[in-house]
């Protein structure tokens, strides 16, 4: 059987409904802004990732080389990334899963190229571990924020330029 309602008990439904979402609504701003100024400092910043590729590049261009500069935030997703006019393509990829390695171990990608050349062959069956210096991780209160990588030059010359890229933050 329906029940029609009376025009009356319909507005005061409405009513309280837009009192309850207001409410809600109001809550959840509450709670964003808190969270916006507690994380604050637990994130990396657009101008601060430029920061950084601009000191990788700076370091590339003093040992000779073109690079790719790759920044993400603590998931892995991108926040920037810079290629320099000369870079290898390739170099897009590797800067990416670099970052993406020291992210998803919280250790800098060199790690894993030191644990495969002294014979630890099961690195190469880790998922998103990239056994190539040049990936850094990236704390702040000894919680992860994010990660640098870089690629271009040889893994020395990677890790230098990654090596200025973070320094750079920590300004």
């Amino acid at each position: 059987m329906l029940r029609l309602k009376s025009a009356s008990t319909k507005t005061v439904s409405r009513v309280a409904c837009r009192l309850a979402c207001g409410f809600v609504v109001g809550l959840n701003l509450l709670a964003g802004v808190a969270l916006a100024e507690t994380r604050s400092a637990d994130v990396i910043a657009l101008p601060q990732a430029r920061a950084m590729a601009q000191a990788a590049e700076s370091k590339a261009v003093a040992n000779g080389t073109a690079i790719v500069v790759y920044v993400v935030d603590a998931g892995g997703r991108t926040i920037l990334t810079e290629r320099m006019a000369d870079a290898q393509i390739a170099s897009l990829d590797l800067a990416e899963r670099k970052a993406i390695s020291a992210v998803f171990y919280k250790r800098p990608s060199a790690a894993f190229e030191t644990a495969l050349a002294g014979g630890k062959m099961a690195v190469l069956a880790l998922p998103h571990a990239m056994p190539a210096a040049g990936g850094i991780p990236i704390f702040h209160d000894g919680r992860l924020i994010g990660a640098i990588g870089v690629s271009g030059g040889n893994n020395a010359q990677d890790e230098q330029a990654a090596q200025a890229g973070l320094a750079a933050m920590k300004e």
